[in-house]
């Protein structure tokens, strides 16, 4: 592991910061690497609050999407709510589907099939719109790209409008409204909004001009919140505030799906970390077994003895899922240390029967492994199709452009993406994609990071402090947990390894003889040889509190030892 250590900002702003917030230097640094100068901005991240949500309007094409929706209420027309299969897609369509059915009955949804129709909008989809009378689409989380698509329904007098946040191409398709805060042509103030962020400024936008306010659709901020954790957005600004408010109400108030699947679970309060890890997968193992529509389903469902059955459902897409991505994990890391593919830049595997639901997770496992940009292939109809994960630093969604010219299709973001391509074309497109990342990653991008914002002391650690960095959450990119570096911890003796094959470390530490606290290491059972017989050591952490039989204590949350 790299440790990197943030720059410290000036001692004369963290003097002032702290001074007008009434907080400690530590905490004004951490707020003021987080871009918080003023007692405003501090106000705003510790108190978020929905008034200070951007107009949606502010988004170009909103008020055509808008009106385009009341002719089809007016005309009594069929509207079709589209997404994709992931979190993202599925809880984008219930969100949409469900606030448009509270005041107009001619709504259904679609799911496209993650095998048969692969990813966003399909022919398969738009030949369904036309079979069963839907003259309006609507498209969350995909669709941007969709070109060909998009004109073959105008030809069938379906009309087309985009919810999107993937990066358009270099032309757009011919739909009556796209909302995509990363249009070029749209200044909407905030452009990392999920699908199912952009599908809630329609719903907010619709609901202001039924006299609604925000405050009448916030039981939708669940469904918002879930996509925010699962599709990896940043949890800054206006996700910040939609992330802080789902939570909320996941918590006090969920939907009877979100209720079904927490009673499975036992756990009394949910974090972000834990709707990315508990949540998230459970909804996404739908898309990947089964069909995305069970997540759908479960979502929308009203009645928990039927929303019970839906989870339990799920609760075995999951199961099964788990096996197939440990099993197909482990032919990959066979296949990469056979071709000792780990002495590249890159790690590219392939194997025919490989499950499609299952490789994304397995790229990330793989990722996770050797720390090089990765790609898992499978065989996709008469295709191949892969599922792409990056290193911190990368882009992997520029890499695929430079190897455009043996890829059928593909789209994504800068750590993920998907593609489709001929079978006689995998050589090439490996040894091109092998050739694109050699020449461009900074070579230190392949040790992975990890970035510490503050050298501290144990005394420095207090109850008080962890009171006010808990208030920091929710968490995740753009906001990550504070981390922290000490130097010159000596063990008090007894440092063990724990769990299974004892991976994990367990220690208690002073430093300077003062000051005792306890530390859990996981996955970092190979270390304790660097802690025992009092050698001092350097930790790199994040504070956290430990329950044992009632009694709850600081602990330091390892992440590395040197």
């Amino acid at each position: 592991m790299r440790w990197t250590i943030k720059p410290k900002p000036d001692s004369e702003a963290i003097d002032q910061l702290a001074k007008e917030l009434r907080v400690d230097t530590l905490v004004a640094q951490l707020l003021l690497q987080r871009g918080i100068s003023t007692y405003e901005k501090a106000k705003n991240f510790f108190r978020p609050q929905l008034e200070d949500l951007h107009d949606p309007f502010l988004m170009k094409d909103m008020d055509v999407a808008v009106e385009r929706i009341a002719i089809a209420i007016a005309n009594n027309e069929n509207i079709l709510v589209f997404g994709d299969y992931d979190v993202d897609g599925t809880t984008a369509v219930a969100l949409v589907s469900s606030y448009l059915l509270s005041y107009y009955p001619n709504v259904a949804t679609y799911i496209p099939d993650r095998y048969d129709e692969g990813y966003g909008v399909s022919y398969k989809g738009i030949d369904f719109a036309e079979d069963n009378g839907f003259s309006l689409i609507i498209a969350l989380d995909c669709g941007v790209k969709a070109i060909e698509k998009v004109a073959y329904a105008k030809e069938k007098e379906i009309d087309f409008i985009i919810c999107d946040h993937h990066r358009p191409g270099k032309n757009l398709p011919d739909a009556v409204a796209i909302l995509d805060p990363k249009r070029e042509d749209c200044s909407y103030p905030y452009d990392e909004l999920c699908g199912c962020g952009v599908g809630f400024k329609l719903i907010e936008a619709l609901g202001s001009r039924r006299g609604e306010t925000i405050y009448d659709i916030t039981q939708y901020l669940d469904l918002v919140a879930t996509a925010i954790g699962a599709d990896i957005v940043p949890i800054t600004g206006e996700n910040r505030i939609l992330a802080y408010y789902g939570l909320k109400v996941i918590n006090e108030q969920p939907r009877i799906g979100f209720k079904a699947i927490i009673d499975q679970i036992n756990k009394a309060t949910l974090t972000i970390t834990d709707v990315v890890f508990i949540i998230a997968p459970r909804i996404n193992a739908a898309g990947r077994m089964k069909h995305g529509q069970h997540a759908v389903n479960l979502l929308v469902e009203t009645d928990l003895n039927k929303a019970s059955k839906f989870a339990a459902e799920i609760e075995k897409f999951n199961t099964d899922r788990r096996g197939l991505d440990q099993e197909i994990t482990q032919e990959a890391l066979v296949q990469i240390q056979r071709n000792e593919e780990q002495e590249g830049f890159t790690s590219v595997v392939y194997k025919d029967t490989w499950h499609k639901g299952v490789i994304g997770i397995v790229a990330s496992r793989l990722t996770e492994t050797y720390y090089r940009p990765t790609l898992v292939f499978t065989k996709s109809g008469d295709k191949l199709a892969a599922s792409a994960r990056s290193v911190k630093g990368f882009d992997v969604y520029n890499a695929l452009e430079g190897c455009s010219d043996y890829i059928e299709q593909f789209g994504g973001h800068k750590y993920a993406a998907g593609l489709t391509l001929a079978a006689n074309q995998y050589q090439n497109f490996k040894h091109q994609f092998e050739k694109v990342v050699k020449e461009t990653i900074d070579p230190q991008l392949l040790t992975p990071e990890i970035s510490v914002d503050a050298v501290i002391t144990l005394k420095d650690i207090t109850p008080k402090l962890l009171r006010i960095l808990n208030q920091f959450a929710p968490f995740g990119p753009g906001n990550m947990s504070p981390v922290f570096m000490a130097e010159n911890l000596v063990d008090t003796g007894y440092a063990k390894g724990v769990g299974q094959d004892e991976a994990h470390l367990k220690l208690s530490v002073t430093q300077h003889g003062s000051h005792k606290i306890g530390g859990i290491g996981f996955n970092l059972g190979d270390k304790l040889n660097l802690v025992t017989s009092r050698k001092p050591f350097s930790a790199v952490f994040s504070i956290d509190e430990n329950e044992w039989q009632g009694n709850v204590s600081l602990q330091l949350k390892l992440r590395d030892i040197k």
